[in-house]
């Protein structure tokens, strides 16, 4: 039996009405938002199931936002997230979606578009208590709980590249808590999140950036953000 801990009971500091409506799904959105290499230019959100149902009135739709704009869960901007989305030119939607789809009830897709015309799709789960998992991105399934910082990096599916993603942290003096590789198929794109403790340098990103097989490299940082600095 998991031993539960006081925020699993009593939820997190946030701008309600519903940690799972809200605070979740400001979560995936913040991870969403951070896996850019551009300034985002529009974002398109699908919403499933619950999230379909109640995004207006629980507030889902302003939380998502405020995610992809970088806020915490307690910043009071995410009421006035919807202005300043527009203010700094970022387009928007949300698309309800309540057909039988086997989902998790409270899920959303968002498509994230880059100024410099690129775009990719993240899919993330609000599993209750202001807990969010990202289950796919680009279609490539996976699991990541938000509950470190992590580095992302997609790659070719070559030999010898999760050594060199390794080398690098070893030599940086970065402590991995959690290391999990997932791939397209044999051959084909993959992703490794690498959860750490603190977090990496420049030298580190840029380095992990010039290993053979490497696509792309982004930092999610979990502390970084918002009003208090905390998401």
């Amino acid at each position: 039996m998991r031993e539960l801990g006081v925020f699993d009971i009593i939820g997190p500091v946030m701008i309600g009405p519903s940690s799972s409506h809200t605070a979740g799904a400001l979560k995936i959105a913040y991870v969403a938002g951070r896996l850019a290499d551009d300034e985002i230019s529009r974002v398109d959100f699908t919403l499933y199931n619950s999230f379909a149902r109640t995004y207006r009135g629980h507030g889902t739709d302003r939380a998502l936002l405020g995610g992809i704009l970088g806020f915490a869960m307690d910043d009071e901007r995410i009421r006035d997230s919807f202005e300043i989305a527009k203010q700094r030119g970022i387009g928007y939607s949300f698309t309800p979606d309540e057909s039988e789809n086997g989902y998790h009830p409270n899920t959303v897709g968002i498509t994230v578009t880059q100024k410099n015309g690129a775009k990719y799709t993240v899919m993330g789960e609000s599993v209750g208590g202001g807990e969010m998992e990202i289950v796919s991105i680009d279609g490539a399934q996976l699991s990541y709980a938000g509950k470190y910082n992590a580095v992302f990096v997609k790659q070719s599916d070559v030999p010898g590249i999760i050594s060199g993603i390794t080398d690098v942290f070893a030599r940086h003096n970065i402590n991995i808590a959690f290391m999990s590789v997932y791939r397209e198929g044999r051959g084909e794109k993959a992703y490794s999140i690498v959860e750490i403790d603190g977090k990496p340098t420049d030298g580190l990103m840029t380095e992990l950036q010039n290993v053979h097989g490497i696509i792309s490299v982004r930092f999610i940082g979990l502390y970084d953000g918002g009003a208090n600095g905390q998401v």
